[in-house]
This record gives C-alpha cells, sequence and structure tokens, in this order.
C-alpha cells in the first residue's frame, strides 16, 4: 500500500521477475491516525486515512486520503489533506496517477500522468505541475507491483530488498526504497475474521531520492503485511514527527472478474 501521503499489480515475466505466488486482494481499509512521537514543532496530532483497492480485471484501481490536523507550539491547529488515486496494469507495465495535497485548503501540490515500463526500464510522463518526461531505471515497480514483490520477498524468507519504486506523488521520477523484513508467520488469532489463515510479517521501507547517495531517508513506514496486501499497525515517520495508524475497519471486496 501507499502511505506517503501529506509529505511529501501482479509482476510478470515481462519485467524478467520470478512467478509469484502472491495474490493481491481487493479491499478498503480505513486507519485511525495518532501522534506517536514528535521531534521538532509539532505538539499534536491526529487524523484519518481511507485505502481502497479495486481489481479493474486487466489492473488494480487504488484510491487513497489521509486527513490530518496539525498542532504546532503556538497552538495553532493546521489541517492537511492528500488525495492519491491510480490505475496499474497487473502486468506491472504502466500506471496512471493524479495526487492533490491541500493545507488550509490551498493547494500545496499537484501531480499527474502516465508511466510504462519495460525489461531495461521506463518513463514517466507528467502533465501536471508541468509537461515532462522522466527515465526510470531498470527493476522500477509501480506501487501493486512494488507491494506484491515486499510479501513475495517475505514469503520467502528474505530478510532484506532494494526496489526502484515508481508511485507518482513527486514530480521527480523514481525514488530508491529499502525494505527490511521480520520473520514470516503463518495464520494467527485476530481482530479481523477477513484475514483469518492467512500468514503475515512486519516489514519496515525506508524510501531515499535517487542518486543523491543520502544517508538519511525522506520518508519512513514500517506495517504488519498480510499476504493478500491489506496492512496494519503502520507507523508513519514523516521527519518532524511519527504518525501510528491503527486498523479501524475492513471491508474485502469480491474480485472484478
Amino acid at each position: 500500500m501507499l502511505v506517503r501521503g501529506v509529505l511529501s499489480c501482479l509482476v510478470l515475466a515481462t519485467l524478467a521477475l520470478p512467478a509469484s505466488a502472491v495474490e493481491l486482494a481487493a479491499h478498503k481499509a480505513l486507519y485511525d491516525l495518532t501522534l506517536a512521537s514528535a521531534r521538532g514543532d509539532v505538539t499534536g496530532a491526529s487524523g484519518t486515512m481511507s485505502y481502497e483497492v479495486g481489481d479493474a480485471c486487466d489492473g488494480w484501481t487504488a484510491h487513497q486520503q489521509l486527513a490530518m490536523t496539525i498542532t504546532n507550539r503556538d497552538g495553532q491547529d493546521i489541517d492537511m489533506l492528500s488525495d492519491y488515486t491510480t490505475y496499474e496494469a497487473k502486468d506491472g507495465t504502466t500506471l496512471r496517477f493524479k495526487s492533490r495535497q491541500t493545507t488550509e485548503q490551498a493547494v500545496t501540490s499537484e501531480v499527474a500522468g502516465d508511466a510504462s515500463l519495460s525489461p531495461t526500464g521506463g518513463e514517466a510522463r507528467y502533465t501536471t505541475p508541468e509537461a515532462a518526461t522522466k527515465p526510470l531505471p531498470k527493476g522500477t515497480r509501480f506501487p501493486m507491483a512494488h507491494t506484491e514483490a515486499i510479501i513475495a520477498a517475505a514469503m520467502a524468507g528474505k530478510k532484506f530488498i532494494e526496489l526502484p519504486l515508481f508511485d507518482g506523488t513527486g514530480p521527480d521520477g523514481a525514488q530508491d526504497s529499502s525494505v527490511a523484513i521480520s520473520a514470516w508467520s503463518g495464520p494467527q488469532p485476530g481482530t479481523w475474521h477477513e484475514l483469518d489463515g492467512l500468514g503475515s510479517g512486519r516489514v519496515h521501507i525506508a524510501f531515499f531520492e535517487r542518486g543523491t547517495g543520502a544517508q538519511q531517508p525522506e520518508y519512513e513506514v514500517s506495517m504488519r503485511y498480510w499476504e493478500n496486501g491489506v496492512a496494519d499497525d503502520l507507523m508513519m515517520d514523516f521527519g518532524d514527527f511519527v504518525m501510528r495508524g491503527k486498523l479501524k475497519a475492513l471491508v474485502m471486496a469480491k474480485k472484478g472478474c
């Protein structure tokens, strides 16, 4: 799933990847967000995040909406909203994307366009904020394919993977992602009967600006992933503050085809 929000698929042989037993599921999840810790001017924060994945036969639709109210040291409340939609082909080769971020109802960022991948790389074609084309490196994944690759690696017992990611949330092309994976476990009893019988594990993902050699990530997130792509127990590190996300509601959707 994508959770970068305010501040900032099936992978087939066409991308020269090994076959995967991962079966992602269409679903709608709602999360409550609370402040876990703060390092800077933030003294309080709360919000909600909704994330919906739809099965559109030959592709995945995704819609994420994140709303937060941030309180600073002066006691001022600042409302922030991020709205992000994509259509991603299940063969992992094409993506359409649109994101819009607002602060106090003023638009602070708007990005839109499409992208394509081949075994040797690809390109992102932006229409907003301005017409531009960015090359994408070999091995780049789009968001759903990125999720699937992480879960497949976890189920295979891998502890660490690195993958370029292009999600269309910013105008600068792909980012590097470093993924640390905790031990994958079999089915565990839990709150959500929709997830009964599924394995799960914890992952930590750090996102870096590509090609800069940066030692500090731009953004970090950790979560518990179930094998169908549903996520819970989120920790989202925005730099100055960290938000905790707890799954509040979950609805599984029927397959599109």
